[in-house]
Formats: C-alpha cells, structure tokens, sequence
C-alpha cells in the first residue's frame, strides 16, 4: 500500500453514523442537507511558523485545527454536517499522526462533525493543515454580519486576552514577574473551544455575529461595513482572563481589543432580547458581556472609565504581514 493511502488507513478513517452520510473511502463525501434548510461552509489554513509553533503539542493541533473552523459555524448560528482534512507534511511521523488524529477526532466527535475525507502530500517546508466544514442553518435565522442595526446591544462571549498574552510571552516580546502566578493562557492559545451551543442558541435571537480570530476591534469591524453603521465599546466593560491584570494598561487593551486567536463571538442583539441572550448563555455553559452599542453613525469609538475617546491602535492580526 502506497504510504500515502497507509497514513489515511491508519490514522483518519472513522465511521460515519451519520445518516445519508458517505464518508472517507469514495472520490467524494456524500451527505444530505435537513428539509428548509442551507448548507454553510467555511475554509481555513494553519501553517506552521505562522499559525503554530513547530512544537506545539500535535493533540492540542489536531484540535484546534478543528475548532477554528466550528468557531466559523457557530457564529452564523449553524449546526456541524462534516469536515474534510488536507495535510502537507514534510515527513510521515506516525506518533505525531496519531497524536493530531486523536485531538481532531475527540473533538470532531462531541460536535458531530463527522470526518468526510481530504487528501495528503508531501511539503517542502513545514506542515500546512487544511480544513473544510460543512453546516446547516435556517436561512431565516443565520447570523449574517450585515444585520447589525442602531439600537442592538454589542456583546462578546467568553473573555478575551489570554491568547495574545501567551503568543507575546513566548515570543518573548512581553515579560512577567517571575514570582506571578501566571494562569495557564497557552492553554488559550493551543486548546480554544468552539461556541457552538451558544452560537446555536442565538439564531432567532441575535441579529449579526462574528468569531473573533483575528482581535475584537478588527473582527468587529467587519460588522460595522457590512451593516454601514457604527459602534461604541466601553473598554471597563471588556471581560479580561484571569492574569491580565499584570500587564500594563496598554498591553492589556491590545489583548483585549487587538488579540486574536480568541474563537469567542461578537455579535448583536435588540435591547428587548437581553433576558432571552442571558438564559442562551445559562443553557451554552458560557459566559456573555454586554459590552457597548451600534450606532448609526460609521466607525469604532473606544471608550475610557473617564468617557473618554480611546485611541486605536488595535489592528488585529494580519494574515499576509505577520
């Protein structure tokens, strides 16, 4: 058997108990999209150097290879149909292989997101990972940016910061004191969890949403344009991670606003839904802050505990410059 179809047997041929649903072993995957319903899917790549360290734990990869792209589901109010996986590898190490496999496939199957299929090759360099998901949503109910409108409430999920933190730390562009205790943001940084129950709970409910991967300000930015209107965040109200209180105030702004790697979700809602949002939250196991307002005038105001105008210089994450 050819290494390459060795490595899928192996490693990624699952079952597949999903029903109407023809996974790995044919040219393509086959499944069936409920009645009323449209079928949602999301792209993303993870490269190393960029995306990942070279020695980051390939469990906690293979997971979050995964849940970045469930992040993209729950935030238009989707349920998972299935993935498919495409890896380029410089070498075939079966410990690692199996070591990604398990964290991708644990993950894969508490939000039933069935592996479908996907391909492998060699690289040249480091590993690229690629994953497809498949979703399925009410069309009447997705999550679409451009449905923000003055008035709604602004809310994030979870708390925001520690990603960031961990990348500078070890990057070594940030220090601690070495006697803090230190909470465990790595674990944020490696092992984030998809918002699928909330994000699942808000349709009907919420109006646009957003997963925040590339910083808070950026991400919700794109709302802002796509809804051509505006908002306003006051920054006392931003839920931080344990620890952040450490840093300075304008390392910890740039974590809260400018930090990415988060997978939590901005997103909108009326006034009159603030109840019905706190209860979705209770039934999600989460967290959600109220965190600001949209406004019909364009732009992001940032605002101090003094009222204050924050300056902006939160950009977020740069695929092409970082």
């Amino acid at each position: 058997m050819a290494p390459e179809f060795d490595l899928i047997r192996r490693h990624f041929t699952w079952p597949v108990t999903m029903a109407g649903t023809l996974g790995v072993g044919d040219d393509c995957a086959l499944f069936l999209p409920p009645a009323g319903r449209q079928v949602a899917v999301s792209t993303d790549l993870l490269v190393e150097g960029r995306h990942f360290f070279p020695d980051v734990d390939p469990r906690a990869l293979g997971h979050k290879s995964l849940a970045v792209n469930l992040s993209d589901l729950a935030a238009m109010g989707a349920q998972p149909a299935g993935c498919v996986l495409g890896l380029a590898l410089p070498d075939i190490d079966h410990d690692w292989l199996a070591a990604f496999a398990a964290g991708f496939r644990a993950l894969s199957e508490r939000a039933n997101c069935p592996l479908l299929g996907g391909d492998t090759t060699r690289s040249l360099s480091g590993r690229t990972i690629s994953v497809t998901i498949f979703g399925y949503v009410d069309p009447a109910q997705a999550l679409r940016r451009d449905a923000a409108r003055p008035g709604d409430d602004l809310w994030v999920s979870g708390r925001l910061g520690a990603a960031h933190a961990a990348l500078q730390v070890m990057l070594e562009k940030w220090s601690v004191p070495a006697d803090a205790p230190v909470p465990d943001w790595r674990q944020a940084l490696e092992h984030p969890e998809p918002q699928l129950a909330l994000g699942g709970r808000l349709a009907g409910l919420a109006h646009a949403a957003i997963d925040i991967s590339d910083g808070l300000a950026q991400d919700l930015g794109h709302i802002l344009v796509a809804s051509a209107c505006g908002a306003r965040i006051d920054c006392t109200l931003l839920p931080a991670a344990d620890g952040l209180q450490m840093l300075d105030e304008v390392q910890r702004l740039e974590a809260l606003l400018g930090g990415g790697d988060v997978y939590q979700l901005c997103f909108t809602a009326a006034p009159g839904q603030r109840d019905a949002i706190l209860q979705a939250a209770v039934a999600a196991d989460t967290q959600v802050t109220r965190i600001g307002v949209i406004e019909p005038q364009t732009g992001l105001r940032l605002i101090d505990a003094q009222g204050r105008i924050v300056a902006d210089g939160f950009a977020g994450f740069d695929h092409f410059r970082a």
